[in-house]
């Protein structure tokens, strides 16, 4: 394995110097402000331009006042020094056209189903999301439905101990923010009437439940 196909720790991307990029998951990524819809087109065509060069394609979303770009190495399943270097151009990139970039609100959607049979469930749910299975799970390459994942019920961390729930919730979300922009929203959820059912995991994830009681996970790649 060469130095560009190892792997990045969190630490690692974190002191990487690109300060306008945030890890979510096992992707870095980035949103940067535009303003309308010709100055995004023009940021487009010209990371369209750096990552052919690099032979290293991330997945972008052009919006009318939005680009957000994810960048990972996906015969690694993980981020690499090419990931670190190609955000580093698409930053420079920006600054030449005045885009700024902002971190807060990045955000990364996973659904979680309790269950044991969770590779058999897997062709299922491909079908009906239109995708495919990778590794075991339903992931649409083409990112318009999030990644679902199994959670087998009977091999939950023992270590953190919920209070128990007065019905049976299978489903779940895990909502993958920034380690630095996790406290504040996990604030912003419980100023909207949710309450915090553990933190003794933070700040890997934080356990979080709605008025109904049902419980979502606000995660982060720090302390993992």
């Amino acid at each position: 394995m060469t130095d560009q196909q190892q792997t990045l720790t969190a630490v690692q991307v974190r002191e990487a110097g690109i300060d306008e990029w945030r890890q979510i998951l096992g992707r870095i990524k980035a949103r940067f402000h535009t303003g309308d819809f010709a100055t995004g087109l023009a940021l487009v065509n010209k990371i369209g331009a750096a990552a052919e060069v690099a032979n290293h394609h991330p997945d972008v979303t052009l919006t009318y006042t939005d680009v957000i770009v994810t960048l990972s190495s996906h015969d690694v399943h993980g981020i690499t020094s090419r990931d670190v270097e190609l955000a580093q151009q698409i930053s420079g990139h920006a600054a030449e056209l005045g885009v700024e970039a902002d971190v807060a609100g990045l955000t990364q959607l996973e659904l979680g189903l309790d269950t044991a049979v969770g590779e058999h469930l897997a062709p299922f749910y491909a079908a009906l999301f239109g995708a495919e299975v990778v590794r075991g799970e339903p992931v649409d390459a083409s990112g318009q439905v999030p990644t679902v994942w199994w959670q087998n019920p009977q091999e939950t961390d023992e270590d953190v101990a919920l209070p128990e729930q007065q019905f049976e919730q299978r489903w779940h979300f895990d909502v993958w923010v920034p380690h630095d922009d996790a406290e504040r929203r996990l604030q912003a959820v419980l100023d909207a009437g949710g309450r915090l059912v553990s933190d003794a995991t933070a700040p890997s994830y934080w356990v979080v439940e709605d008025a109904d009681g049902n419980r979502s996970c606000i995660c982060t790649p720090a302390g993992r």
